[in-house]
């Protein structure tokens, strides 16, 4: 007889994750790697209900535990109540949490409004402001702590035309990940960003050609991003591998910014 051999431990066996914007994208690639990893997850959702949906019934389907919940996270308390419902959820416990949700509107500095303005910095920064003040509540009470990992850009210190308000927002993202990485650290909490760069989506040769070829030739790698790889430095940071790193901006990037610019 062959010995029986234990198949191995995953990295989030045991963990509860909430992840916002996880209807598409990257968040999307989070989402199903924190469930491929063993994770229970819960996946926020503003607009794209429907997505997260059968983001859900992959995970399902392939038999972890996940559910959806929606709201609007530059309202404070819309905040702290999806935290608190994704604990109650997990049984009184959230392990993880990956602050993704955001947007990326194009607008010219010299034609930008302050409302819109107000309007990125809100959905990119005070949604993540207001869920980690939440999840970190949470995560004191429980024995071992937990993990915030916020998702940030390569444009947090590369901006690009149009992009101001996204990138001074992402920016901000990262030193907020530093500040809660300081204050939350003697709670247990470990914080850290996940800077990614290009990463593919559906349309997106056909509607940024010249983009898309000039970030081919310019990185290292020679390919742009996958969900799954921004979704592999999420699971990293929120497993035993990372308990020794907090404070620390991941980026990922296909090694595009290790290019000279000169």
């Amino acid at each position: 007889m062959k010995p029986h051999v234990n198949p191995p431990a995953r990295l989030l066996d045991g963990q509860v994750a909430l992840v916002t914007g996880a209807g598409g994208g990257i968040g999307r690639g989070i989402a199903l790697r924190f469930a491929e990893e063993g994770a229970a997850v819960a996946l926020h959702c503003r607009t794209s209900l429907d997505a997260a949906r059968e983001t859900a019934g992959r995970i399902a389907a392939a038999g972890g535990r996940a559910t959806v919940l929606r709201a609007d996270l530059t309202d404070e308390e819309a905040a702290r109540r999806v935290v608190e419902e994704t604990a109650d959820w997990g049984g009184g416990r959230l392990t993880a949490l990956v602050n993704n949700a955001g947007v990326q509107p194009l607008r010219d500095l010299p034609g930008m409004t302050a409302a819109e303005w107000r309007s990125v910095l809100d959905a990119n920064l005070t949604g993540v402001f207001a869920c980690t003040q939440a999840a970190a509540g949470v995560m004191r009470t429980q024995d071992g702590g937990g993990t915030v990992t916020h998702i940030a850009s390569i444009e947090a210190s590369a901006p690009a035309p149009a992009h101001a308000h996204y990138s001074a927002s992402k920016a901000a993202v990262v030193m907020h990940a530093r500040s809660a990485a300081l204050e939350y650290g003697p709670w247990g909490v470990r914080v850290n960003s996940v800077s990614p760069g290009l990463v593919d989506r559906e349309g997106l040769d056909e509607a940024w050609p010249e983009g898309v070829r000039r970030w081919r030739l310019a990185a290292p790698t020679g390919r742009l991003g996958r969900p799954e790889d921004a979704g592999d430095a999420c699971v990293f940071l929120a497993s035993r591998l990372a308990s020794w790193i907090t404070g620390h901006d991941l980026v990922v990037d296909g090694g595009v910014t290790a290019r000279p610019s000169w």
